[in-house]
């Protein structure tokens, strides 16, 4: 029995919640997977699961190796990157995510330069609006737009983003400009949300926060979708600065209510900072921030922020 694949193995198994989960994601059959597990199982003499007909749970001994598991991968995983030279030329492979806009706006033409300038690098970016676990998933490097919870993530700051009401011209001289946040509320809105139409809008800072009830006349499950929706005059939407620039830019749309956005978000890079920091993370990190700091500004330029609020 191969003691590294077995435990890799396992592992899978833990992180998918059934074996068939794992089988599918090697693309070996579930009997083999099953049989496999029986043999380390056997190895161990214990139990690492508690069956059911429904899922498995992880037996006492079986939380106990998991943990030394995961540490013993991880330990060859990082020997075998400082065997392949990771640590002393920038090369390997480099998995980082970012929100699926902001990304493909963004960071995937730093990624393409990047990719240029290191050919012993290559790059796997995932687009995603959810917030990847980035030691979970074995991601090197994230760009996170918000607040940061505490943790022992480090974080470079690379700029600020707003959220912001928007309009087409042509709709404000049909319908008007909304002079408060409480004139939206006669007002068509474009939402967005996978969850469901928004009903409600809120303005300003959390002590002097207004609530207002909208009319979504139109809601949609992407946030560039409402932004054309808004430019063709369909309504006003409310989106975060970096999705609306280009059309505010081009005069397509108008900022409403500026005086009542919220607090600004700060936009990072952000890695786990555990062991060594590899060059392949340094030399991206070095190589990214200054041009998401540029790409940030000139959005905040064409918005009239100071890139330093927030």
């Amino acid at each position: 029995m191969d003691r590294l694949q077995a435990m890799a193995l396992f592992l899978e198994v833990v992180d998918g919640g059934s074996m068939s989960a794992a089988g599918r994601l090697h693309g070996i059959p579930l009997a083999t997977v099953s049989r496999k597990i029986a043999d380390l199982e056997a190895h161990l003499k214990t139990r690492l699961f508690t069956r059911s007909t429904r899922r498995l749970t992880l037996t006492d001994a079986g939380l106990l190796y998991a943990a030394a598991c995961k540490r013993i991968l991880e330990e060859v995983n990082d020997a075998e990157r400082k065997a392949a030279g990771e640590y002393v030329v920038p090369k390997g492979d480099l998995v980082m995510t970012a929100p699926v806009a902001f990304g493909r706006l963004h960071v995937l033409p730093i990624v393409t330069d990047f990719l240029a300038a290191y050919p012993d690098i290559d790059v796997r970016l995932i687009l995603a609006d959810r917030l990847n676990h980035l030691v979970d998933e074995h991601i090197d490097l994230a760009l996170r737009i918000g607040e940061l919870p505490d943790s022992a993530m480090v974080a470079a700051r690379v700029g600020i983003v707003r959220h912001v009401l928007c309009a087409a011209p042509a709709y404000l001289a049909r319908h008007g400009t909304p002079a408060a946040p409480e004139d939206v509320a006669n007002h068509q809105c474009i939402t967005f949300d996978s969850l469901g139409p928004a009903r409600h809008w809120t303005f300003g800072e959390t002590r002097s926060a207004r609530r207002v009830a909208i009319r979504p006349r139109l809601t949609l499950d992407a946030a560039q979708a409402a932004v054309d929706a808004a430019v063709a005059g369909a309504g006003i939407t409310r989106v975060l600065s970096y999705q609306c620039a280009a059309a505010v830019a081009a005069g397509e749309l108008r900022l409403l209510l500026e005086s009542f956005e919220p607090a600004p978000r700060p936009v990072h890079l952000v890695h786990t900072g555990q062991g060594i920091l590899p060059l392949k993370v340094r030399a991206f990190m070095d190589f990214a921030a200054p041009r998401l700091r540029d790409r940030l500004a000139k959005v905040a330029s064409v918005l009239g922020t100071d890139q330093q609020t927030g």
